[in-house]
C-alpha cells in the first residue's frame, strides 16, 4: 500500500485534498481499502461519495436501459452503472452508458468512451449539471443525458467542445428523443417513472 500512500496532495485554505489516480483507486478497491458499502467514483482525481439509490431513481434506470437495449442495433452495448476509464484520475459509473462492441470487448479493461452516457438524478442534479457535464464534455462523448427526477425531465447535451456543450434540450412527457446511433426515437415518457 506504499504506493497509495504516495498521493500527490494539494493545500486549499485549511483542508489537505488528496488526489488519486485510475491506477490508486484500483489498487485500493483490490485491496479492500474502500467500503463496498459505499459507492464512489473517481472523478478528476477526488472521491466522491454518491447518494444512496432510492427505489424510484433505480426503477428510472431500468426503464431507460430497457428502451435503449431496444433501441440500439447489433455492435452496440448497454451498460449499467459499469465503469469508464476516461482518463488516468478519473473512473466514473454512469448510471447508463452505449459502448461500441460487446461485453466480452471489456474483459481486460473499462471502455474509454461512449457514444452516450446517462445520469439518473434527483438530489445529484447539481453535481451532474456542473462536474459530470465538464467531465464528459472535456473527454468528448457526443450525447449526455440527465433525467432530472424532480422536474420530470430530460435534459439532452450534445456538441462537446471544451468544457461544457454547444446543445442543451429540455424534454418532457409527450415528446421523443433520437439517441445518436439508435434506430428509432424514444417516448420521454417512456423513460421518466
Amino acid at each position: 500500500m506504499a504506493e497509495i500512500q504516495s498521493v500527490r496532495k494539494t493545500r486549499r485554505s485549511s483542508t489537505w485534498r488528496y488526489r488519486l489516480t485510475r491506477a490508486q483507486y484500483d489498487r485500493m478497491i483490490e485491496a479492500g481499502v474502500l467500503d463496498e458499502d459505499k459507492h464512489v467514483q473517481l472523478i478528476e482525481g477526488e472521491l466522491i461519495e454518491m447518494s444512496p439509490q432510492g427505489s424510484r431513481h433505480y426503477a428510472c434506470i431500468m426503464l431507460v436501459y430497457e428502451a435503449l437495449r431496444r433501441n440500439y442495433p447489433a455492435g452496440w452495448h448497454v451498460r449499467i452503472q459499469a465503469p469508464m476509464a476516461l482518463a488516468p484520475d478519473s473512473e466514473p459509473e454512469p448510471d447508463v452508458s452505449v459502448v461500441s462492441g460487446t461485453p466480452r470487448d471489456y474483459l481486460d479493461e473499462h471502455p474509454k468512451t461512449a457514444v452516450l452516457v446517462v445520469e439518473v438524478a434527483d438530489s445529484t442534479i447539481l453535481s451532474g449539471r456542473r462536474r459530470k457535464v465538464r467531465l464528459y464534455a472535456r473527454h468528448r462523448i457526443p450525447e449526455y443525458w440527465i433525467i432530472n427526477l424532480k422536474d420530470d425531465s430530460l435534459e439532452v447535451y450534445r456538441e462537446p467542445g471544451g468544457e461544457t456543450y454547444g446543445s442543451k434540450v429540455t424534454l418532457r412527457r409527450g415528446e421523443s428523443v433520437q439517441p445518436t446511433g439508435a434506430v428509432q426515437p424514444i417516448s420521454v415518457a417512456y423513460m421518466l417513472p
